[in-house]
């Protein structure tokens, strides 16, 4: 098939998780025979075309808006008209594939306009993130997230949680939501054998401290907050022979201060953003990863733990249960519950369950349940489900 991608973000372009997905999934489509062309935002003022692992990218320099929301519908303006213009030059395509509300207008547009089925992928949804529709930009996205995913031959959303959020939101049918989990390639946490685990260890702890961390976005519903909270009780318990790093760019002021006024700063390391290699390093020597989200479509950076073998406390929000099975893969705490996550982490920091068997079937477990050649042969059935109508299509008109 000959597959039109729009994603706002791709490597080296990367704000969130979407620009991670798309760039370890469609490879795996190209080696099943797909024909992928992606849109997506160019990081200069300049058009490029390049290919990347066989995908066909098209990199798209977007105007400057008043705001996030101008600058979002310029954008879906120049994808609506270079769209067209590939369409047009490159065609005949099979369908559509869109990645989030952000590009919905553009997608609607070519949809309608060369009668292609289009296919959505929701990787979270605004009412999600936010805990409800509490003012103009809430119900402003929403609003284009619902008519993207009602215009949507068919919906692929990342957990079951998500399918229910999807359907209960948008009152979109249950039976044309297509549950695909992400995944990861695990060899890429491989290091060198020359790495000196102790060296770099110290930049972070000293010998006798044990280190528990959080990677990901700075935000509200990642839940940071509940683990400062935590993380006191856990340093009272362990006479402060502990170390809590948070990995992630963004503001973290509110954060730190927070810590401060707990008493627990001197414990706490902030470390802003951390580029892929470091990030493998300081996983290797880490002894727990920690992800109390309020709010988790899915949570890859679970997967990464399990990939660098390292004991994962998460709460029970959202999806994330459906990828850390508690005492199997890891241990689940109650979301918003600072003592619960605390018990969590001091159970594994202090060795009350065995986090080698913890470890050894998170790894186990990412073959089976998240490689990504198992996930795109899934997509590519989603795929042959809107072949299927664009036939049906065809034959009515």
């Amino acid at each position: 098939m000959k597959v039109l991608v729009l994603a706002w973000e791709f490597p080296p372009r990367i704000v969130g998780g979407i620009a991670r997905h798309i760039a370890e999934l469609y490879p795996e489509m190209v080696l099943l025979d797909q024909d992928i062309h992606l849109l997506t935002v160019s990081q200069d003022a300049q058009a490029h075309r390049d290919q990347v692992d066989g995908i066909q990218v098209h990199r798209l320099p977007v105007t400057p808006g008043n705001d996030f929301l101008h600058w979002v519908a310029n954008m879906n303006e120049i994808m609506g008209q270079y769209g067209g213009e590939l369409l047009l030059r490159e065609g005949p395509f099979d369908l559509i594939h869109a990645h989030d509300w952000l590009v919905g207008d553009a997608a609607i547009a070519l949809q309608h306009h060369f009668n292609l089925p289009l296919l959505t992928t929701i990787h979270a949804t605004e009412q999600g993130r936010h805990g409800g529709l509490h003012n103009y930009t809430n119900h402003y996205i929403n609003d284009k997230e619902r008519a993207l995913v009602q215009q949507s031959c068919r919906v692929i959303v990342c957990t079951e949680y998500m399918r229910r959020e999807v359907t209960r939101i948008h009152r979109y049918p249950d039976r044309l939501i297509d549950v695909i989990y992400n995944g990861i390639r695990p060899e890429k946490k491989l290091l060198a054998p020359s790495f000196d685990r102790q060296l770099f260890r110290r930049k972070f702890a000293l010998d006798d401290e044990k280190i528990f961390y959080y990677v990901g976005r700075i935000t509200y519903e990642k839940g940071i907050s509940v683990l400062l909270n935590a993380a006191h009780r856990v340093f009272e318990r362990l006479e402060g022979n502990a170390k809590l790093v948070v990995i992630g760019g963004g503001n973290t002021e509110a954060l730190q201060r927070q810590a401060r006024m707990l008493g627990i700063g001197q414990h706490c390391m902030f470390t802003g953003f951390m580029d892929e290699e470091d990030l493998d390093r300081f996983q290797a020597i880490a002894d727990c990863a920690v992800f109390p989200s309020l709010y988790e479509p899915f949570g890859i950076v679970a997967l990464e733990s399990f990939a660098a073998r390292v004991p994962v406390v998460v709460s029970d929000a959202g999806g994330l249960p459906e990828v850390v099975s508690h005492g199997k893969t890891g241990l689940v705490t109650q979301r918003g519950n600072s003592d619960s996550l605390a018990q969590g982490i001091l159970d594994v920091l202090e060795g009350r369950v065995d986090t080698h068997r913890l470890v050894q079937r998170a790894y186990a477990g990412l073959e089976q349940h998240f490689s990504w050649p198992k996930l795109a042969k899934q997509t590519l059935a989603s795929y042959s489900q809107l072949s299927v109508y664009q036939r049906q299509t065809v034959a009515a008109s």
